[in-house]
């Protein structure tokens, strides 16, 4: 399977939305931000200002899923920068980063097969396998990577399992919504930190 290029990144999950609260399977169904996930974007656009207000460029462009929970998340981060007298990033939408098709698994609760589809033992009538998955993610990345400078990907929580086995690292660990993570390489793998300023 394709590994992720040995070159920094920024990355972050779309906020909450109310299927996110119900524990329920999204996928490629568009289902927008809830209040509280508006609230979390504009907390991750804050995390973003205060890093460009700081003298940092920690990255130069926003690439972002096209589903509405991510797209949102993008604007906002984006337009956060802008207001606190940061540059005027470019954002691209990019179809690669959509979340996997979950198939028949859509609007259903998060399951036993859940697991089995991560190791790649299972797929749900109509789905995409996390092989699949992870070969159109890693792809993409790889391909903004490869432009030179350091991007931000707002995507997806099953797509980051699939770029975290592209990282060799454990893949079935939950991200969290909206918390911004800075990913590097290092000779013993990879570092993910995230990037919650106390002053937020």
């Amino acid at each position: 399977m394709p590994k992720i290029i040995a070159k920094p990144y920024w990355y972050l999950r779309h906020g909450e939305t109310d299927w996110n609260l119900r524990g329920l399977s999204q996928g490629r169904t568009d289902i927008p931000l809830n209040s509280t996930g508006l609230a979390q974007a504009e907390r991750a656009g804050q995390v973003f200002s205060e890093l460009f207000r700081n003298g940092e460029r920690p990255f130069d462009r926003i690439i972002a899923s096209p589903l509405s929970r991510a797209l949102v998340t993008a604007e906002h981060a984006r337009n956060a920068i802008r207001a606190s007298g940061g540059p005027d990033l470019p954002l691209i939408i990019d179809p690669e980063l959509k979340e996997v098709c979950f198939g028949v698994q859509e609007g259903q609760p998060m399951g036993e097969w859940y697991a089995p589809w991560i190791e790649d033992r299972y797929t749900p009538e109509g789905a995409e396998s996390f092989a699949t998955l992870q070969a159109r993610a890693v792809t993409a990345v790889n391909r903004t990577l490869e432009e030179g400078g350091t991007p931000l990907f707002v995507a997806h929580g099953a797509l980051f399992r699939s770029l975290r086995a592209g990282m060799d690292l454990p893949i079935n660990v939950r991200l969290p919504n909206a918390v911004p993570l800075y990913l590097t390489p290092l000779e013993t793998g990879w570092s993910i930190r995230p990037c919650i300023p106390e002053s937020v």
